[in-house]
């Protein structure tokens, strides 16, 4: 490398030395570092609630896919069109619902319940019903259909 050579007013000259060697450097550059896992965390942060899946809700008459079956046998209640509620295949009075439900949310581990509406009951009669299942202490209420209904994509069945 050399020496360098710099000029001082009237004549004075001065030499200043380069080291002929430079050291590594003993420092790790974490910008680059620091970008990425800005970028990434952004990403997470957008794809996160995407991923979350809701209640599965199926409307009468779709063409919906049958949901998985659980490990325990599930829990069936039928609205019937006269109005009958039918707890598995036991008939329950109305007014004796949500004591009934509470009583076999105590004992179930699984707290998935199914729903099985009639096409002509009102909707205030099975809104009810699932305001009484979710007093009971079920909030997982799957609502089960007929999968052969029409297809609003216009394909057909």
């Amino acid at each position: 490398m050399g020496s360098v050579v710099q000029r001082r007013g009237e004549g004075g000259v001065r030499r200043r030395r380069r080291r002929s060697r430079s050291h590594a450097m003993a420092e790790i550059n974490v910008t680059p570092m620091v970008d990425v896992m800005l970028v990434l965390l952004i990403i997470f942060m957008v794809a996160a609630p995407l991923l979350t899946v809701g209640v599965p809700v199926k409307l009468p008459d779709t063409a919906a896919e049958a949901l998985p079956t659980p490990q325990e046998e599930p829990l069936t209640i039928s609205l019937a069109a006269d109005g009958r509620v039918e707890l598995q295949t036991t008939e329950v009075p109305f007014d004796q619902l949500v004591a009934k439900l509470k009583a076999v949310a105590a004992e179930r581990k699984d707290k998935k319940v199914y729903l099985r509406a009639d096409g002509s009951v009102p909707y205030e009669q099975v809104a009810q019903v699932m305001g009484a299942l979710n007093a009971g202490g079920f909030r997982d209420i799957g609502l089960v259909t007929d999968p052969h209904g029409p297809r609003l994509d216009g394909s057909g069945q």
